[in-house]
């Protein structure tokens, strides 16, 4: 039956239509992480269902682990029986549970029904990283994940963007915000399924580096388990190593208005205009450094390099912590330059585990994204327990502190990662497929 509505493509797509299709798996990520993006109206929420925020930052904490382990199963359930199989009916749900979170009245409510949307934005999501990459050949990852991540991060942008200009004109009713995302969800998702299709099993296994590559044979032994993934240590250096990175990423994109409207005294729409420069600034980076990146095909150089900026900028930011009287227009461009620069790490990397785990086996990117995601939420769950009881026994500054140093962390964690550092490294590529190594001259390849 599924056959009868979802496209499934026996032949690889070249141009328009595979920037169509996507367009629809970015598209699918940034409607399933709007639908999370709730940061905006939090300090409306803490107030109007009497919650304090230790109560929600355990409820964000639950629901961060929801969706971490819907997303691991979900990104199997990917690579098992197709991306958009998968991804199709779980987005419909998805826009009826969010505009459900309008009506909630007390804090139990509003608990059940954000454990329930986020596990299955979790197993939604999962399926959007593998389904980028099938239509990405290595010579455009970087520019394509980037893209796809700008999902996560546009999220932010447009939840802060739309906070600031309707919250004013519906009484800050934070209502009004969860049917807003119902509406465009649902939109969204009838746009996504009237214009995306899926690879055939036979030819997800065989995209690697370019379209020149995607070859005719099919390999028919099994994949690899997902065990295989679990032990391998660059693997696992990647996963723990992004995680810690992203400890400041979690904590803005849960508490960033409240940080502001805490420790500068903003209005809540005030903080949200100053966290869309973060967010606009990091989507712009994520572009622009992913096609940089893919364009001299190095992604460590640019990782390690952005990552040591970010570490200044997030030094800087937590200085400006200890004066309140802060302007606007600091907090403004100190917010611009951190979201620039973390967008510009954070593309490269994405290509660079999606090859280091492409090497291992080519069949098994729905569960490394699902691992990823998997162990990204444990951590940020961490975050969303741990900081507000720093922030309430010390103050926001000190948290601050805390996630420079787990960024600083991260570097360590890169030194196992593999890939070509300089340009004279990358010369010639080597990439294994299906047993045997391949060598691509990477000065003549096509993007």
């Amino acid at each position: 039956m599924a056959r009868t509505w979802i496209q499934e493509l026996d032949e690889y797509p070249t141009g328009a239509k595979r920037r169509k299709i996507l367009s629809m798996a970015v598209l699918a990520s940034l409607i399933c992480s709007y639908e999370a993006a709730i940061a905006p109206v939090v300090p409306l929420l803490l107030h109007d269902l009497n919650m304090t925020l230790t109560t929600y930052g355990l409820i964000s904490a639950i629901a961060l682990l929801c969706g971490g382990v819907a997303g691991f199963f979900g990104g199997r359930l990917a690579d098992r029986y197709g991306r958009v199989r998968v991804l199709l009916p779980i987005m419909a749900l998805t826009a009826f549970l969010a505009l459900a979170m309008a009506f909630v009245t007390t804090a139990t409510e509003f608990a059940v029904l954000r454990f329930v949307l986020t596990f299955a934005d979790g197993m939604a999501i999962a399926t959007t990283a593998p389904l980028v990459r099938d239509f990405s050949p290595r010579m455009g990852r970087a520019q394509a994940l980037g893209f796809w991540t700008c999902g996560p991060v546009g999220a932010n942008f447009l939840s802060a963007g739309i906070a600031a200009v309707t919250l004013p004109l519906f009484n800050n009713a934070w209502h009004s915000q969860f049917l807003i995302i119902g509406v465009l969800s649902l939109i969204a998702s009838i746009v996504i399924a009237l214009n995306i299709a899926d690879l055939s099993p036979r030819l997800r296994a065989e995209v690697l580096h370019s379209e020149q590559r995607v070859i005719e044979a099919a390999d028919t032994r099994e994949p690899a388990r997902a065990a295989t993934l679990l032990t391998n240590r660059t693997i696992l250096a990647h996963v723990i190593g992004i995680a810690v990175w992203l400890s400041f990423y979690i904590s803005i994109t849960a508490f960033g208005q409240t940080m502001l409207t805490q420790t500068f005294q903003r209005t809540p729409a005030a903080a949200s205009m100053i966290m869309a420069c973060f967010w606009v600034l990091n989507i712009v980076s994520l572009i622009v450094v992913g096609r940089w990146s893919d364009k001299l095909q190095l992604r460590r150089i640019f990782t390690c390099g952005f990552t040591l900026v970010a570490l200044v900028v997030l030094a800087v930011f937590g200085y400006l912590m200890g004066r309140p009287d802060t302007s606007n227009a600091a907090l403004m461009l100190t917010g611009a330059l951190m979201g620039g620069a973390m967008g510009a790490a954070v593309s490269p990397w994405m290509a660079n585990y999606s090859e280091n785990s492409e090497d291992i086996d080519a069949r098994l990117q729905g569960t490394t994204w699902g691992l990823y995601n998997l162990v990204v939420k444990g951590v940020g769950m961490v975050t969303l327990l741990v900081a507000p009881q720093v922030a309430h026994h010390s103050s926001w500054q000190v948290w601050i502190m805390i996630t420079w140093v787990c960024m600083a962390l991260f570097l360590v964690a890169m030194t196992r990662f593999k890939g070509p550092f300089w340009p004279r490294d990358v010369g010639h590529l080597q990439l294994p497929a299906h047993g045997a190594m391949h060598t691509v001259d990477a000065a003549h390849a096509k993007p």
